[in-house]
């Protein structure tokens, strides 16, 4: 045996003894690091109930809760259908432009199936639903812009539109939805979704879903500086829940919505709900206030990697199928990711 050889045979020992205990130190790290890992990150199914469903059937006007609705792959049914223009620019409108848009009330009447807008001092009525044979027969076909995207819509005639001119104080045109899909952009788009999907004439995804703790931990920093709640109302979100830990829905990838009779409907949680100004318009009264919530969601809620000067409340979703949905269904979280990166479609 070569001298080298009994050095090597002698020596194992000081080698492998330390080796094999740096590799069970290693394991024993690992093992508490991921116990801490799933003490602090939210369960992969976590049940949060369902407590308020809401329709916007024009957009920016004010919306009603509703008990029970379809979800259809474009939204919630009626959500978004609608939305006005500017008679000049054909550009769409929205509170952004005039805060008044939000005392223009909605109602809908399954029993006639229609739907009420309500001015002040008008009610005016159309189908809820309207046949493509109503439609050609009452309306124009025409184009609109939304974000900077032209797509067809079915214009309704001037004197229908006339008192919400004269409410608005500017000449505005009713138009509702034509039948090409608005394709999704952004976080939803075909390449990134792994399908295509359309919505109607919402800002960017079929569903926005908030969660009612997220919005009591605003609003108890909100009064600890002396300012006043908010409510719901304010995010215009389509599925409310009661929510758990504040912000847990930052990390949610997919959700299922189930009850004990019904199919499971799946949600793709495709990018966090970055904000604009809206939520800093009083729905009662149409006035703005000049710091909140906005200032104290500058503070904290600029998260988002992809834009870092807007921040988030509410998640944005697209629906795998269509189905109902109730208030009181179970909302499980079935997939969480820390890669969320919004891609802004408004292009």
């Amino acid at each position: 045996m070569a001298i080298t050889d009994i050095l090597n045979f002698h020596m194992l020992p000081y080698i492998v003894f330390p080796a094999a205990l740096a590799i069970v130190f290693l394991l024993r790290f690992l093992r508490q690091s991921d116990s801490q890992s799933a003490a602090t990150s939210p369960s992969l199914s976590p049940e949060n109930e369902i407590v308020s469903l809401r329709v916007y059937p024009v957009k920016s006007c004010r919306g009603f809760e509703v008990k029970s609705a379809q979800v259809l792959r474009t939204g919630l049914d009626l959500d978004r259908n609608w939305m006005f223009l500017s008679a000049e620019t054909r550009e769409f409108l929205t509170i952004r432009a005039n805060s008044k848009m939000t005392l223009l009330r909605t109602a809908f009447d399954a029993d006639t199936n229609q739907l009420s807008i309500f001015t002040k001092q008008h009610e005016i009525k159309i189908p809820a639903h309207p046949t493509t044979e109503w439609l050609q027969n009452n309306t124009e076909i025409a184009k609109a812009r939304i974000w900077g995207e032209e797509t067809d819509a079915w214009e309704y005639h001037i004197s229908l539109t006339k008192p919400f001119s004269e409410f608005l104080d500017m000449d505005v045109r009713l138009v509702y939805k034509g039948p090409t899909p608005r394709v999704l952009r952004g976080c939803g788009a075909p390449k990134l979704l792994g399908r295509t999907e359309a919505t109607k004439f919402a800002d960017m995804m079929p569903v926005q879903v908030a969660s009612m703790s997220s919005l009591k931990e605003l609003n108890e920093r909100l009064v600890r500086e002396g300012e006043s709640e908010v409510d719901i109302e304010r995010f215009r979100p389509n599925i409310i829940i009661r929510g758990g830990a504040p912000w847990v829905e930052d990390r949610w990838k997919v959700l299922r919505i189930t009850n004990s009779h019904g199919k499971p409907l799946d949600l793709d949680v495709v990018s966090r709900c970055l904000r604009c100004h809206v939520p800093s318009v009083d729905p009662d009264t149409a006035d703005k206030h000049p710091r909140q919530p906005w200032n104290q969601l500058m503070k904290y809620r600029r998260i988002d990697p992809g834009l870092k000067f807007k921040p988030a409340f509410g998640m944005l979703c697209v629906p795998r199928a269509e189905g109902l949905v109730e208030v009181g269904m179970k909302l499980n979280v079935t997939a969480v990711t820390d890669d969320h990166f919004f891609i802004n479609p408004m292009k």
